[in-house]
């Protein structure tokens, strides 16, 4: 026998082998894909079971919050007509903080852009509290920076805090 055919015998037997070599790792890496593919889909599955019912529960607590903090529903919480309107002032500004104070834990569940819109609007409603305190006099009692707050909304038209809560209620759906 001379070297030629040794070397295709050889052939004969390695290529049909690396063949079937070939055909049985690209069967067993597509195996893989698939398991590890099912097993992010499972993962992502308990995730979705274990934080749903606490992204549901962050979103609620942000509606309230937003509500609490809504000038309006602020106002008639804190209305203490007895009160100089300086001392009322401060009362609604530490209401506002305390609530926002709260609450903030819960823009771990609640997208970025979202909790920014609560972020704002809480700034927002702040703003609004000082604008009516700076254009009251010395003199000037709660019920007159009620008064003002009032009309101050009524110009605005839609709030931040009402902005707020369309786009948490927008985005808590979009989970379901």
């Amino acid at each position: 026998m001379d070297i030629t055919q040794i070397v295709f015998q050889i052939a004969l037997i390695i290529v049909p082998a690396g063949a079937v070599l070939m055909t049985a790792i690209y069967f067993m890496r597509r195996e893989s894909e698939r398991e590890l593919r099912n097993a992010q889909i499972e993962l992502k599955k308990e995730r979705q079971q274990f934080f749903l019912p606490n992204r549901v529960d962050a979103y609620q607590r942000a509606i309230l919050l937003m509500e609490r903090i809504h000038p309006n529903s602020l106002v008639m919480r804190h209305n203490n007509p007895g009160l100089p309107a300086a001392a009322m002032q401060v009362q609604l500004l530490e209401a506002i903080r305390s609530e926002y104070e709260h609450n903030i834990a819960q823009q771990m569940f609640i997208s970025q852009p979202t909790w920014e819109l609560v972020r704002k609007s809480k700034d927002e409603t702040v703003k609004i509290v000082h604008l009516a305190g700076q254009s009251l006099d010395a003199t000037a009692t709660a019920m007159d920076l009620s008064s003002k707050i009032f009309e101050i909304v009524g110009e605005i038209g839609e709030l931040p805090s009402e902005i707020a809560v369309k786009a948490l209620k927008e985005e808590v759906q979009s989970l379901f």
